[in-house]
C-alpha cells in the first residue's frame, strides 16, 4: 500500500506522520487490496480547540472510502478517522 502524508497551515513532525502511516497500514488486515490511501492533516485557522482535522481517503478496488474527523489532537482524530474506515471497510465487503 503506498501511502502518501500532507500536512496543511503546519509543518508536521516526523512522530506524527509516522503515527499516522502506522494506523493507516493496519486497515490492511481488513482489506488487503488497498492500493493507496492518502492522509491530509490540516491545521484549521479557527480558535476553537478542536481545530486539529484528519482526513483519509482510500482507493479500493472499484471504489474509494473517506474519513475526515476534528478533534483536539492529531493523533485523536487520525484515530477517529480509522475507527470510520474499518466500519466502511466492513460494509463495502458485506456488499460484495
Amino acid at each position: 500500500m503506498q501511502i502518501t502524508v500532507q500536512s496543511i497551515h503546519f509543518d508536521a513532525d516526523v512522530k506524527l506522520i509516522e503515527f499516522a502511516e502506522d494506523k493507516t497500514k493496519k486497515l490492511g488486515v481488513f482489506h488487503p487490496a488497498i492500493h493507496k490511501a492518502e492522509i491530509i492533516l490540516r491545521l484549521d485557522k479557527n480558535a476553537d480547540q478542536e481545530n486539529k482535522i484528519a482526513e483519509i481517503l482510500l482507493k479500493v478496488p472499484g471504489t474509494e472510502l473517506f474519513a475526515k474527523k476534528q478533534c483536539k489532537s492529531f493523533e485523536e482524530s487520525v484515530d477517529l478517522a480509522v475507527d470510520a474506515l474499518k466500519r466502511q471497510i466492513e460494509k463495502n465487503k458485506e456488499k460484495q
